[in-house]
C-alpha cells in the first residue's frame, strides 16, 4: 500500500483537554487529515488510522460526561459518515497505533490505563479494528484481555503477528524498546525479533507504536527499527509515540512511514 497524496490542512478538528507539559491542563485540537492510497481491497472504502489520543472530551452518548478522546473521535467520525461527509462505516476499517489513555482530569501527563472502551467505541461502529498497544495502554488483567479480544473477533490486537482483514495483510508489534521490567517495553533484541517475524509474513501495512527515526531530521524514533525495515516501497508503516510535524515520509531505501501521533488520518482511493 502506498499513499499518493496527503492533505496538509485538516478537514475537521475536535477540541480536547490534555495534560500540559508544566502542569495543569491545556486545550488542544485533534486534526483529521485526508489522504489517497493506490489501492484498497474490494469492499473496503476507507481506513482510519490514529494514535496517541491522550486526552479527554465530553461525549454526547454519555450525556456530555468526560470520556477518552478516542471514544469521542469514534463518535465524531460516525456522525460525519452519517452526514455523507465520510465513507460508510460498514466499509471503513480502523487502525490504532497505541497510547489511547488519559486520566479523566487531564492533569497527569503520561498516565497509563485501560483502553478497552476506545477499542469498543470503534469496534461497535466500524467494519473492523486492528492495531497495537502503546506503552501506556492496559486491557485489564491478562485473563480479561484475552477474553475481551476472544469475544470480539472484529477487533484484532497485534504483537508479532499478521492478520488478513478484507484481503489486506496487516502486521504489528506492540509496545516500545526499553527496560523489560517496565510496562509496555521489551529489550531491543526482543522487539526486533518480533519485527522480523512480522516482516517475514509480508504485510502490506505494518503497525508499530514506536516507529523508525529519519536521519538528518527532527523526526524522532528508533534507528534500530529503521534499520530492521525491509527495502520495500510498497509497505506502509503506521506509527506514533513521538510526534512529527511532517506526518508522512518515504525512507530512502524502504517504505513510507505515516506518523499519526495526536492526529487521525482517513485514507481512501
Amino acid at each position: 500500500m502506498r499513499i499518493l497524496k496527503l492533505e496538509a490542512e485538516p478537514s475537521y478538528l475536535w477540541p480536547y483537554l490534555s495534560a500540559a507539559p508544566r502542569g495543569g491542563t491545556e486545550t488542544q485540537n485533534l486534526p483529521l487529515l485526508q489522504g489517497k492510497v493506490d489501492a484498497l481491497p474490494a469492499g473496503l472504502d476507507a481506513l482510519v488510522v490514529t494514535s496517541d489520543l491522550q486526552g479527554v472530551a465530553p461525549r454526547a452518548l454519555l450525556g456530555g460526561a468526560v470520556a477518552l478522546l478516542g471514544e469521542v473521535l469514534a463518535d465524531g467520525l460516525a456522525s460525519l459518515s452519517a452526514e455523507g461527509m465520510l465513507p460508510p462505516l460498514e466499509h471503513t476499517g480502523v487502525v490504532l497505533a497505541g497510547d489511547l489513555f488519559a486520566d479523566d482530569t487531564a492533569l497527569v501527563r503520561g498516565a497509563s490505563g485501560d483502553v478497552r472502551s476506545v477499542w469498543d467505541a470503534f469496534g461497535q461502529q466500524f467494519r473492523w479494528v486492528a492495531g497495537v498497544a502503546g506503552n501506556h495502554d492496559t486491557f485489564g488483567a491478562a485473563r480479561e484481555r484475552a477474553q475481551f479480544f476472544r469475544q470480539r473477533p472484529e477487533q484484532r490486537m497485534l504483537d508479532g503477528d499478521v492478520v488478513d482483514v478484507d484481503g489486506l495483510r496487516v502486521g504489528g508489534v506492540s509496545g516500545i524498546i526499553g527496560r523489560p521490567d517496565k510496562p509496555g517495553r521489551r529489550d531491543e533484541e526482543a522487539f526486533l525479533r518480533r519485527l522480523r517475524d512480522v516482516i517475514r509474513q509480508d504485510p502490506e501495512l505494518l503497525v508499530l507504536h514506536q516507529g523508525p527515526d529519519v536521519p538528518g531530521t527532527r523526526m524522532r524514533g528508533s534507528a534500530a527499527i529503521r534499520e530492521g525495515l525491509p527495502a520495500r516501497d510498497d509497505l506502509l508503516v503506521i506509527c506514533g509515540h513521538s510526534h512529527w510535524d511532517t506526518p508522512l515520509v518515504a525512507l530512502p531505501a524502504g517504505p513510507q512511514v505515516l506518523n499519526v501521533d495526536s492526529r487521525a488520518v482517513l485514507l481512501t482511493c
